[in-house]
């Protein structure tokens, strides 16, 4: 009988999905890349809204006086804290490249060479 239940939690632990917000990480306004960054504890399955991902990568890049954030490349998954051969922390980090000049980027250039 207690088989039955560690295989039930097993499975169950397995199975666990959580939603995650990624949070700006190491950027770079010279390439024009944002990274976003969440960490992922074992069993777990990571859901991330892919709206917000982007919104947020968007406002970093005009900020820098991009127009938008594109997806780049595939998630980055480092682990970060390790007990033998087993990872009990990952990094995951998304890339966004931004794209496009907005008139914030002539704005303050113009300013700078006057």
């Amino acid at each position: 009988m207690k088989t039955v239940y560690l295989i039930l939690a097993a499975a169950l632990l397995t199975s666990c999905t959580i939603n995650k917000t990624p949070q700006p990480v190491k950027s770079s306004e010279m390439a024009g890349v944002v990274r976003l960054g969440f960490d992922l504890a074992p069993l777990q399955n990571a859901k991330v809204d892919s709206y917000i991902a982007q919104s947020t990568a968007s406002h970093q890049c005009q900020q820098w006086g991009y127009v938008a954030a594109f997806p780049y490349g595939e998630p980055i998954k480092t682990c970060s804290l390790t007990s033998g051969a087993v990872c009990l922390n990952q990094k995951v980090t998304l890339e966004y490249q931004c794209r496009g000049v907005g008139m914030e980027k002539y704005l303050r250039d113009e300013a700078v060479v006057q």
